[in-house]
């Protein structure tokens, strides 16, 4: 194979795993199972294009070129990310001290951008009209191809060997604690630490109503929901509450519901969803604990961890549209 086209090949490869992979990390249900065999076969076919690649880089590495250590680091992060993935997807190494496989995997794959960036501005690999032939597409589609057959084989080695990440949900996260909460993760996002709340002095604003503790745990309204961590783990719990829509009330001329934590986390969702979100107090039968949002978090089935927002504090109904926000929280 050809040094543009392998170039060409792992270009688009890396583009689709880096988009499926922001798809994949975003949805919690459906069409998602779909984007994650995306992601797995385009992380193969970066694989199968290795060998190719390895040629081109050895040659490269002899002559006195500008950018090398730019270059290895590129090489060095996206075998990284690779490894992490793997590892995270077989189950052979979940975590690493403090930081779990999957972390790592993302965290490998979003380091290596900017040197990705760098890498297309200083040695782009220009798409070509011929790049369209049937030839060429036909060659494509065999790589990729190829790269769902050692997607497929690989997951047929996880049954065969009885490897962890045979029972992976598709998200690719793994079962932790369902049923009992004290065994299920504490975790936040970013740069958030458990709050210690008086509850005594905890209030819930809601659309310009307060509700205490006392009042909200007079609701016992409940929902069996999985809740899938970005992490890397999942967890069908029952959990106790209020349903939104009953704490709002009249909804007449909003758009969007805003939920906000006591550290100044905060999600917007469509106002449709108020019926189909919970604001709870308890799950599996007990108050919640401290790292899992006590004294009142949302529940919100189908949508990944990070729309779980914890330790509420105010529910705002605003008429800006509930898609004008960061897809990821910032912070």
């Amino acid at each position: 194979m050809s040094a543009r086209r392998t170039n060409v090949g792992l270009l688009l490869a890396l583009a689709a795993a880096f988009a499926t992979g922001v798809l994949a990390y975003g949805v919690g249900s459906g069409w998602n199972v779909y984007v994650s065999v995306g992601h797995a076969i385009a992380g193969f076919v970066v694989i199968v294009l290795s060998p190719w690649k390895s040629v081109i880089a050895r040659r490269g590495l002899r002559r006195q070129r500008r950018g090398r250590r730019a270059s290895v680091a590129l090489s060095v992060l996206t075998l990284a990310a690779l490894l992490f993935g793997l590892l995270h997807s077989t189950g052979l190494a979940r975590s690493f001290g403090v930081l779990t496989a999957m972390q790592l995997h993302v965290g490998a794959a979003l380091l290596s951008l900017p040197f990705v960036v760098w890498h297309i501005a200083v040695r782009p690999a220009r798409l070509h009209r011929t790049d369209i032939r049937r030839r060429q597409v036909l060659h494509g589609a065999a790589v990729t191809a190829a790269g769902a057959v050692v997607f497929g084989l690989s997951k047929a080695l996880e049954h065969v060997a009885g490897l962890p990440g045979r029972s992976r949900r598709f998200t690719g996260s793994y079962e932790e604690g369902s049923g009992t909460p004290e065994e299920m993760p504490v975790t936040q996002w970013l740069d958030d630490d458990v709050p210690i709340i008086d509850v005594a002095q905890w209030t819930l604003l809601v659309a310009g109503r307060s509700w205490s503790h006392e009042q909200l745990t007079g609701f016992d309204q409940a929902v069996d929901a999985l809740i899938d961590c970005t992490g890397g783990w999942f967890a069908t719990q029952r959990w106790e509450g209020a349903w939104l829509h009953d704490l709002v009330g009249d909804t007449a001329g909003a758009r969007t519901i805003v939920v906000r934590s006591a550290t100044g986390y905060q999600r917007s969702f469509p106002i449709e969803d108020a019926s189909r979100l919970l604001v709870a107090h308890r799950v599996a039968g007990e108050p919640l604990s401290p790292g899992h949002g006590y004294p009142a978090r949302l529940v919100a089935p189908g949508r990944r961890g990070f729309w779980w927002v914890k330790w509420i504090t105010e529910i705002e109904l605003s008429d800006r549209p509930w898609w004008i926000q960061s897809p990821f929280p910032l912070t």
